[in-house]
C-alpha cells in the first residue's frame, strides 16, 4: 500500500546506525516540489546525525520505485523562475545526496522514470528487483534529462547515458541497468531484494564510519562544481519547458 496524501509521504526510521528513508506518492511514488524538499531536508539532518552511519532510500508499495517529478506540476509551469524552481528539486536532492558524507544504499523495488533515475544513479550502492526497469522519457516531450545527467553519467557513463536518453520510448531491463554498474545486484523478489539489503547494510554500518565517510568522498571525487552545474541545468529545463513543443507535446498527456 501507498500514501493516499497529495503531497506525499516520507518517513524516517533509524536503528543499529542505519537510517532508513521511505518516500511515497500515489502517482507511482512521484515526487512533488514540496516532497522533494522534505527529502533534501532530511538528507541535510542525517548527514549531521552521529547516530547514523548508512542511509537506506526506498519508496512504498510493491510496484513503481519512483516516476519522477510530478506531472501534475510540470504542466502547471508557466514562467521561467517557476520552471527553474521546479527542476531545482531532483538538483537539490542530488546535491543532498552526494555531500550528505553517509553512504547511502539504494533499494530499489519497481520501475523508474526521469528523475527516479537520478536519484538511483545518486546513491552509492543500489540493489534491484527484475522489475526495476529504467527509462529516460524527456525527450519525448522536448526537454531532456540534463538535471540528472551529471549523476547518471557518474554511474553508468557517458556511453550508457546516451543510449538511454536518446531511446527516451525504451525500457531498458534491470539487468541492462546492472550490466552498466547503475545495480550491484538483482533478484528475482522483493523478499531477496530485502533480505540482501538487511543484510549488506549492517555490515557496511558496523565498519569504522570515518572509514566510511572517507570512501564517500573517493566516491564523489570531481563533483564540486555540481551546486553551480545542477542550478545551470535546472534553469535550461525550465526554458525549455516553456517551448511551444513542449506546451503540445504535454496538451496530449493531459486528461
Amino acid at each position: 500500500m501507498t500514501t493516499t496524501r497529495s503531497n506525499g509521504s516520507l518517513y524516517t526510521n533509524i536503528q543499529n546506525n542505519i537510517a532508513t528513508v521511505e518516500f511515497g506518492h500515489p502517482a507511482s511514488n512521484s515526487f512533488p516540489g514540496e516532497l522533494l524538499d522534505r527529502l533534501t531536508n532530511e538528507l541535510h539532518s542525517l548527514a549531521e546525525n552521529d547516530t547514523v552511519n548508512v542511509i537506506i532510500l526506498k519508496s512504498e508499495g510493491d510496484r513503481a520505485f519512483c516516476a519522477g517529478a510530478s506531472f501534475d506540476e510540470l504542466v502547471s509551469i508557466n514562467n521561467l523562475e517557476a520552471g527553474k524552481t521546479f527542476f531545482s528539486g531532483f538538483a537539490n536532492v542530488i546535491n543532498a545526496m552526494r555531500t550528505c558524507g553517509k553512504l547511502i544504499i539504494g533499494r530499489v523495488q519497481g520501475k523508474a522514470v526521469g528523475g527516479g533515475v537520478g536519484l538511483i544513479s545518486a546513491c552509492d550502492y543500489a540493489f534491484a528487483t527484475e522489475a526495476a526497469s529504467i527509462k529516460l522519457s524527456e525527450l519525448t516531450i522536448g526537454i531532456g534529462p540534463f538535471v540528472i545527467a551529471p549523476a547518471v553519467q557518474n554511474r553508468i557513463g557517458k556511453a550508457g547515458f546516451s543510449e538511454l536518453s536518446l531511446a527516451p520510448s525504451e525500457w531498458k531491463t534491470a539487468y541492462w541497468a546492472k550490466e552498466k554498474g547503475l545495480f550491484a545486484k538483482v533478484f528475482e523478489t522483493q523478499q531477496e531484494l530485502d533480505k540482501e539489503v538487511e543484510v549488506f547494510a549492517e555490515k557496511l554500518a558496523s565498519y569504522n564510519p570515518d572509514a566510511l565517510t572517507g570512501m564517500k568522498k573517493i566516491l564523489w571525487e570531481d563533483t564540486e562544481n555540481w551546486d553551480t552545474l545542477l542550478a545551470e541545468r535546472a534553469e535550461l529545463s525550465g526554458t525549455l519547458v516553456l517551448s511551444d513543443f513542449t506546451k503540445n507535446a504535454l496538451a496530449k498527456f493531459k486528461k
